[in-house]
């Protein structure tokens, strides 16, 4: 208790209650009040305030302990029950007779601190961001507020209490809320550098959670604090800091979360893998303790894996809406379809009837028209004042008098209609719509050239000031004008003078304007009229007399019309309901250009000859009391505002001393129907009485641009019911149903009502959608409105008016409710007792998710009550919904203030998702926050929501903060797969045969028949006829950068080099026959040479990448692992090497002591070896072939001599490959087909081999393909890594390398080495782009090998073209194939991966039974040929793991036949072409392989086809990589572009993944260009990629982790 007590005398020292307050000099309490105001504006840190605030009531202390004890009693109780939000009952003095005992807006805050205090912190994992990033933003955020930046309703959003009071005393606990952020950064660490670990290994493996006590939330709503992990500091003095603080701490020793994913066998693996080298073996040898490991097994790299347990922790919560269970595995996988809760509340009441409003009062003079009474005043009392315009600093500058309006008006309609013209007609004929374009300072000139226009029988069109080619909506407004048939623009010279003009001097034209005159109204440039000249004056017609502009929800721009007689009867309605007599005064804050400001400022005014004073938002942004002293200077009756003009006026109480508002009989709140009015009119009324302000004065309304006014409040002396004020359940809301609620239940929304329906207008509310239906009378729906005073359509658009302007109510019965066509308001509300009209949002403002509305404007008014003024910029909030898997989700983006740390902004965000959800009931989808003033605004500075929406999803936001919750709130996902227990082999087989299917079975030609040698050949044999038989017939030829060449062998240079290889590893090396030799040389005829030399001395070659010189840290360590897997007891190769592999730099990277001996051979003498070595058996090893598969697993195959030679004979059947031919590779020489191109084929078919290192295009991308075209060669093989280098860097320049006579036109067949899935849009760009240069598109194929047979399918030159096929992905996903047409949703193109080879059988097998598949079936390829490889090379006698890799047999149909799995998906379809044979063409299709393939909710994903997706959600995506870590699935984005777009690619990413593939992202990280690894045949390295981020080594510019 004493400490909770010392806490309360804390609070009472920081808060000076009301009783204090009063005992403060005035002096001191105006200081406060300005500071107050400066925290409020963002003109000085909360810091600044604390220093200055505490300094000034210092000398006031001791006074202040010294107050009544009840009072602090009092204090202590609500301190330590729950933290007070600021402005909460006790620390607010109250005028007696105040409207209501509480707030709306302490209401609001009171329960958004009450619903966060329900939840003990969550255990959130905080974003990392990369330094450069923080700085950026941070530097991005400083930039001076522009001078447009507040927002629309801006201070008015604040609903917390702040301003609501009537003394500007009540700041949170100021030095206990820093206190605690101090302690809130110790405890988390630093986590926002990518570098600092936020967790530690305590012994045990066990982080403590640290969690605060439950009787500290004494202190303002931030003590429901962080519960991170704690961080062990090696700084002490941080260290006894935090000692002190957990003294006060309970803490709760947990035990580490446990993993929530039952590990399998394979993954524990994972954990032992080697960590050092770039590759992870299968070997199990190298573990190194770097990598810690949490009690249950699981290696964790410290920081990243616990962030990952922390989001799996916060997921394990459950969702909320229960999961209905039922599964379904069918191809339309449905999506879980809402049902309605049968415990929903439900509409009760009776059927509304229609209200009508009073009739409208016969007045005899009433003028025909509003020219009519313009004229009359202009003549009669052409002295008296109609507009006075103020400058920035409140004088008035110019006073407008009624004959003054009528002189100038008539001159300009004079000037309009006759002195414009083009080539002598005419510019402007009557009915012509012009724009007018005038600043939000000069109303004087606006209502000139209004009513000019209105004279000249012209159409004005008033729209904002074009600031910048690039103003938010300026394109819309470029429309609606074009739409118009706009040629002209009127406006002022300074105004003209401001816009950005083009080189001629002309104002530019604006994006997507049309083009126009403007025309400068100012006096100089309109003529006088002849004494004769009279405009004439119709009596009020439905002809169109103005065109007001709205801007729709998505952003499209409408023009509203509004004929002379509504205008006018509008204006008869006005006056009527508000009282408006004969030269009152009125005092405008509005926009006069549109809605209430120009109806009630421009025109109801002239009606009644009344006289207006114009505030300018420029002169409320300087001084927020400005409309307020005029009030008073004026003795105005009436004051038409809004709620933020009221709220931004208590901001600024140190001026309020000698004003009076007892003139006032009308405050007319123009935004009345906004959630929060309520809480401004209450607390404007609550400091204002005391000064003369009358309570029954304030007059909220309600209005539209369609209906223009829809109700109003009337003044008090037209003897009307008390208003009224609901305190409505807002859940029961969400479902469209009206519930009074307590006033003590958290979510609850309280509405004032908007008066009385208009004279003469019947109002209906119907139902939002469907057939408009009329509403029950507890019903919240649509408000229409029927009266001759609304808008007649929207400007040429013909649908959408009849369904807005032309509807019929109906009743339950369907009978129509009057035969007159109603308008709707896009206003929801009801009618409540005493006929009050009460509105509760607004159609543009309103989110249906999962079949629940909630209102936009109501979940700012919660983000807002959490913490607003520590944290939001000026209160700028936007919500609003983007449909993602066909419902809504909502988005909150919030401009951060520039002082805010990543912290403060991590813990407001996680804040706000509890408050929306706890009030609500609704889960926010994404939080976004944006540096200060970088929202696109509106004209009058609100927030332009359609713009940021589209800039959201075109991922142009540039947001420094995001938080998505897609786990949280997407409830609608398909159900996971169930498996199925599987259908027996047998029963396979049986139904294929009933269903009339094949077994999906294909083979190669026969080799048999098509040899004629048939005795067998070694390698060393062939090298050495050759030799003898052509021994100048040239073999290879290396072609370096430049394209010159390097080198060249024939038969008998090659023969010669390797005999003298040899001769050195007989005697150099003392090797013994069998022994392994790792041969580490760059691609060139070395690597040949040496080859051969192992086979001639009887030794088993193993080729090895030699490491890269400048990135030997990651490179060396897979050169000494294949090795040592190798058991190489020798490495040969080039001077150059030997010394880089015992350099300093090497050592650094591995042990340098322990390489095998090493020779190197530059410099061999000229020697015969004794004899050739000559295996006993074609079975005997020839060489190993190491190469590192896709899921990074270092795999060497052993070929054996057959192998090798049957592959030989195979490629040269299928490629007619013979000495007279000469073919072109740019392929890797040291694995795979690569390998046995580049070092066996020419050798065994005698054709020539022109190399090209693929190294050597990074210097000249154009090296392959200019040396195809040079030597005109028929055949060439690439991979897809120089695909993609030619399609990238040679794209542009097609028609340079024509120039230099590059043709393509000789190449027959083009082919990629690959093992993967065809990369179809790869191999068609690069046909399209090298079609000019002659390259046929049928040329262009892929190849398919795989471990277990490196060479399965191959184009070849004969045979038909590759073909493709569509299938639907979502069956895939099922394991199934579904043939669709091109271009239907979901679907998949699929090329056929070349011929099948010459030899080679394949067969479909099913992964689990491994009984045969039907055709089109997908299974597993299983190969069966005499190339195949006879199985893994491993150290630790592996070989039993995988021996079913290597001889595997059906278990049903045809037993006896050996395959070989290749580990991939895949499908054989029969097609209608014929091949070379005459039989029908089986067509192979591999989807993917199997090691990599994702298992999530049941189904199997292709990591490819989710990063194509991503790829092509955002242009500055360059490469992504997906892989899975404890059932969370991963996104790694390259961010090609700057680093501000990075977190702008988190939404985008989430998003297409739940759309395309019914997946929610666990996390998404993104890196810079190049960070993703791949191989040399560029393949992505998944599970490398997954290594590195897991073992926190990728530096990401962004990691976010979605809830």
């Amino acid at each position: 208790m004493a400490e909770r007590n010392s806490t309360g005398l804390l609070m009472m020292m920081m808060e000076p209650t009301p009783a204090i307050a009063m005992t403060l000099p005035a002096e001191v309490r105006e200081k406060l009040a300005e500071l107050e105001l400066e925290l409020s504006e963002g003109d000085i840190t909360q810091k600044g305030y604390e220093k200055k605030r505490s300094k000034l009531l210092a000398p006031y202390i001791p006074q202040i302990q010294g107050v009544d004890p009840s009072l602090q009693l009092d204090h202590r109780i609500q301190a330590s029950s729950q933290a007070p939000p600021a402005g909460s009952k006790q620390n607010k003095s109250r005028t007696p007779n105040t409207r209501d005992e509480r707030f709306r807006s302490d209401l609001h805050t009171e329960a958004v601190q009450a619903a966060l205090a329900k939840y003990k912190e969550r255990k959130m994992p905080m974003p990392s961001k990369r330094r450069s990033v923080l700085v950026q933003s941070s530097v991005e955020a400083c930039t001076p507020p522009d001078t447009s930046s507040a927002s629309e309703d801006e201070g008015s959003l604040r609903r917390q209490g702040r301003m609501a009071t009537s003394t500007p005393y009540q700041g949170h606990a100021h030095a206990h809320a820093s206190v605690e952020h101090w302690f809130n950064r110790v405890i988390q660490g630093s986590s926002t550098s990518s570098s600092a670990s936020s967790t530690s290994s305590h012994p045990g493996g066990r982080p403590h959670n640290t969690t605060n006590n439950t009787n500290t939330t004494n202190t303002s709503s931030n003590t429901t604090s962080t519960a991170a992990a704690t961080t062990t500091n090696p700084n002490a003095s941080t260290a006894t800091a935090l000692a002190d603080l957990m003294a006060h701490t309970q803490l709760d020793n947990h035990s580490a979360p446990p993993d929530v994913t039952g590990l399998s066998e394979r993954s524990l693996h994972a954990g032992e893998r080697s960590q050092v080298a770039s590759v992870r073996g299968l070997p199990r040898g190298y573990n190194h303790a770097s990598v810690m490991e949490t009690a249950d097994g699981v290696p964790v790299s410290s920081r990243v894996s616990s962030k990952i347990q922390q989001l799996l922790n916060t997921l394990k919560r459950p969702k909320r809406p229960p999961l209905r269970e039922f599964f379904l595995d069918d191809f339309e996988e449905l999506l879980d379809v809402r049902h309605p809760d049968p415990n929903q509340p439900k509409p009760e009441g009776v059927q509304m009837s229609p209200l009508d409003g009073e009739s409208m009062g016969v007045i005899s003079n009433w003028p025909p028209s509003l020219l009519a009474s313009l004229q009359r005043w202009g003549t009669t009392q052409p002295k008296s004042p109609c507009l006075t315009a103020l400058d920035n600093a409140g004088k008035p500058v110019y006073t407008l008098t009624y004959g003054k309006l009528w002189t100038r008006s008539h001159k300009l309609a004079y000037t309009l209609m006759n002195k414009l013209s083009t080539r002598n007609e005419p510019l402007l004929r009557p009915g012509d719509r012009v724009a007018l374009v005038f600043p939000n300072n000069d109303p004087v000139m606006f209502m000139v050239a209004f009513y000019g226009c209105l004279l000249a029988e012209l159409v004005p069109v008033p729209i904002e000031v074009p600031l910048t080619r690039k103003d938010a909506g300026s394109q819309q407004i470029g429309f609606l004008l074009s739409g118009c048939g706009v040629t002209l623009a009127l406006t002022t010279d300074a105004c003209q003078k401001g816009l950005p003009k083009a080189q001629t001097g002309e104002v530019v034209t604006f994006k997507g304007w049309p083009r126009l005159l403007w025309f400068v109204t100012d006096g100089k440039h309109v003529v006088k009229p002849p004494k004769d000249w009279y405009p004439a004056i119709r009596d009020a017609s439905n002809e169109i007399a103005y065109i007001e502009y709205k801007t729709s929800k998505e952003g499209s721009t409408m023009g509203i019309t509004v004929s002379h007689a509504a205008m006018l009867a509008h204006c008869h309605a006005l006056t009527q309901a508000c009282s408006y007599t004969e030269g009152e005064t009125i005092t405008n804050v509005l926009d006069f250009k549109r809605d209430a400001g120009l109806w009630h400022g421009v025109l109801t005014s002239v009606m009644n000859r009344m006289h207006v004073i114009s505030i300018p938002y420029s002169l409320m942004k300087v001084n927020p009391l400005s409309w307020i002293q005029k009030v008073h200077a004026y003795k105005a009756r009436v004051a038409v505002v809004k709620s933020r003009d009221m709220h931004w006026s208590l901001l600024a109480q140190r001026d309020q001393r000698d004003i009076s508002l007892s003139s006032l009989r009308m405050l007319i709140v123009a935004d009345g129907a906004n959630p929060w009015s309520i809480s401004s009119c209450d607390a404007f009324l609550n400091v204002f009485q005391a000064r003369g302000l009358r309570p029954e004065v304030i007059c909220p309304c309600a209005c539209s641009p369609e209906t223009l006014t829809v109700a109003i409040r009337r003044p008090p002396e037209t003897g009307i019911p008390p208003p009224g004020k609901a305190v409505l359940s807002m859940s029961g809301l969400s479902h469209s149903v009206i519930r009074v609620d307590t006033e003590e239940k958290l979510s609850v929304l309280t509405v004032q009502d908007v008066g009385q329906v208009m004279p003469g207008a019947l109002v209906c509310v119907v139902r939002v959608e469907g057939t408009p239906y009329l509403c029950q009378t507890d019903e919240v729906g649509e408000i229409c409105v029927s009266s001759s005073t609304t808008g007649i359509s929207y400007y040429g658009l013909p649908g959408m008016t009849k369904n807005i302007f032309e509807t019929i109510p109906v009743t339950a019965s369907g009978s129509p409710i009057s035969d007159r066509p109603f308008t709707r308001t896009s206003l929801l509300g009801f009618v409540g007792p005493d006929d009050l009209v009460f509105v509760v949002g607004k159609m543009d403002g309103l989110m249906v998710v999962s079949g629940r509305r909630h209102n936009a404007d109501d979940v700012v008014a919660t983000a807002l009550a959490v913490e607003p003024m520590k944290f939001v910029y000026r209160g700028r909030i936007a919500v609003f919904s983007v449909s993602v898997l066909h419902d809504e989700r909502i988005v909150v983006v919030a401009e951060q203030r520039p002082d805010a740390s990543e912290e403060d902004s991590f813990q407001w965000m996680s804040r706000v998702l509890q408050a929306i959800d706890s009030i609500h009931q609704v889960g926010v989808y994404c939080l976004a926050l944006v540096p200060a003033n970088t929202l696109p605004k509106a004209p009058l500075g609100g927030i332009h929501i359609s713009e940021t929406k589209q800039r959201f999803l075109e991922g142009a936001l540039h947001p420094c903060n995001v938080l998505m919750c897609p786990h949280t709130c997407v409830t609608n996902l398909p159900k996971p797969r169930q498996k199925q227990p599987e259908v027996g082999p047998a029963s396979m087989i049986v139904g294929n045969l009933v269903a009339g299917k094949r077994i999906a079975q294909a083979c190669g030609r026969d080799v048999a028949q098509l040899e004629d040698n048939d005795q067998f050949l070694y390698m060393q044999d062939v090298l050495q006829w050759r030799a003898q038989a052509t021994p100048d017939h040239p073999l290879f030829m290396l072609l370096n950068a430049k394209g010159t060449v390097a080198s060249t062998a024939s038969c008998l240079q090659l023969h010669k080099r390797a005999e003298r290889v040899a001769v050195a590893l007989m005697e150099k090396g003392r090797l013994n026959t069998g022994d392994h030799v790792a041969l580490v040389y760059p691609p060139g005829i070395d690597l040949i040479a040496t080859f051969y030399g192992c086979l001639y001395a009887g030794c088993v070659p193993v080729t090895v990448r030699p490491p890269h010189p400048q990135n030997l840290a990651t490179t060396l360590p897979t050169v000494k692992m294949i090795v040592e897997v190798s058991k190489s007891v020798c490495i040969l190769t080039t001077q150059a090497i030997t010394k880089l592999l015992r350099s300093k730099e090497a050592a650094a990277a591995v042990d340098v002591k322990s390489w095998p001996m090493v020779l190197d051979t530059d410099d061999l003498p000229r020697k015969k070896p004794p004899q050739i070595y000559k295996p006993p058996t074609p079975e005997m090893l020839a060489y190993l072939d190491f190469s590192v598969s896709t899921t990074g697993i270092l795999a060497g195959v052993k070929m054996s001599h057959a192998a090798t030679s049957a592959l030989c004979r195979s490629i040269k059947l299928q490629c007619e490959l013979y000495p007279s031919r000469q073919i072109a590779i740019c392929l890797d020489p040291y694995c795979g087909l690569g390998f046995a191109l580049w070092c066996l084929c020419s050798v065994y078919s005698g054709h020539q081999s022109i190399l090209v290192p693929p190294l050597e295009l990074e210097s000249n991308v154009s090296l392959w393909l200019s040396a195809v075209s040079q030597y005109k060669v028929r055949v060439t093989f690439c991979s897809y890594s120089v695909m993609e280098m030619c399609t990238k860097g040679l794209g542009s320049q097609t028609e340079a390398l024509r120039l230099r006579n590059v043709n393509l036109s000789c190449v027959r067949t083009c082919m990629v080495v690959a093992e993967e899935r065809p990369r179809i849009t790869l191999t068609q760009s690069f046909s399209k782009i090298f079609k000019d240069l002659g390259l046929s598109p049928r040329a262009v194929s892929t190849t398919f090998g795989c471990r277990v047979n490196v060479a399965i399918c191959l184009q070849g030159t004969a045979g038909p073209d590759p073909t493709t096929v569509y299938v639907d992905m979502r069956a895939l996903r099922h394991d199934r194939v579904r043939l669709v047409e091109r271009g239907s949703p979901h679907s998949l193109p699929l090329m056929e991966s070349g011929k099948i080879l010459p030899g080679v059988k394949v067969i479909i097998a099913n992964t689990e039974t491994k009984g045969p598949l039907g055709d089109s079936h997908l299974g597993e390829v299983w190969v069966s040929s005499p190339h195949n490889a006879t199985g893994y090379y491993t150290v630790y006698g592996e070989e039993a793991l995988h021996a079913d890799h290597f001889c595997t047999r059906l278990s049903f149909g045809d037993t006896q036949t050996v395959w070989a799995r290749t580990g991939y998906l895949g499908f054989l379809r029969r097609t209608e072409l014929t091949d070379a044979s005459g039989e029908r063409h089986d067509a192979l299709y591999v989807v993917g392989s199997l090691d990599e393939t994702l298992e999530l909710r049941g189904m199997r994903y292709h990591p490819i086809d989710i990063e194509t997706s991503v790829i092509r959600s955002h242009k500055s995506i360059a490469e992504c990589a997906v892989f899975t870590w404890t059932n969370l699935l991963v996104v790694v984005v390259e961010l090609e572009g700057s680093e501000q777009e990075a977190l702008d690619l988190v939404a985008l990413v989430t998003n297409v993944v739940l759309e395309e593939h019914y997946l929610i992202v666990g996390v998404v990280v993104v890196v810079d260009p190049g960070v993703i690894p791949i191989n040399s045949r560029g393949e992505k390295q998944r599970m490398h990629l997954r290594d590195g981020f897991l073992a926190d080594q990728l530096d990401p510019i962004y990691v976010a982790y979605n809830m």
